[in-house]
């Protein structure tokens, strides 16, 4: 299969925000297309993040993958936080998962960045056998925690 890998834009938010809206209804919430559209919308229109789509020999989008800046201060640079990857079910099982991630390796060193970051649920076995195979290493030194606001 021909796949492009493109920096999203606006013009493609039509596109995106459905599968984006695929992506949230996979990690279990409530599908809302126009406010994942929103949302998408204004990390695009403030720089906010950093969006790759991938597109079928048609031109179809297929998937995507979203980056946050984030910064290392023990490193003294910029770092990107893997947030968002999906690619549409009908899509899955002919790399290209492995093409936008190998897309947003490359993306990193050009922007000098000290590299990505990102997690994923231990009971994830797709993405925990993926990660790795595209050099990705697992951190078992440091433990992670989060707060949720109220």
């Amino acid at each position: 299969m021909s796949i492009t890998i493109r920096k999203a834009s606006l013009t493609d938010l039509n596109g995106l925000s459905h599968l984006f809206d695929g992506y949230r209804v996979f990690y279990g919430k409530a599908s809302d297309l126009l406010l994942g559209k929103a949302f998408l919308k204004e990390r695009i229109e403030n720089s906010e993040s950093e969006i790759f789509a991938s597109f079928d020999a048609e031109g179809t989008m297929t998937g995507f993958i979203q980056l946050y800046p984030i910064f290392s201060s023990t490193r003294l640079k910029r770092f990107w936080l893997l947030n968002d990857l999906f690619v549409h079910p009908a899509y899955r099982g002919q790399g290209i998962s492995k093409a936008l991630l190998y897309k947003v390796q490359e993306f990193s060193q050009e922007t000098g960045s000290c590299g990505l970051m990102l997690e994923t649920a231990k009971t994830n076995k797709i993405g925990n056998s993926l990660y790795p195979a595209v050099g990705f290493v697992l951190d078992e030194e440091h433990n992670y925690y989060t707060w949720d606001a109220k």
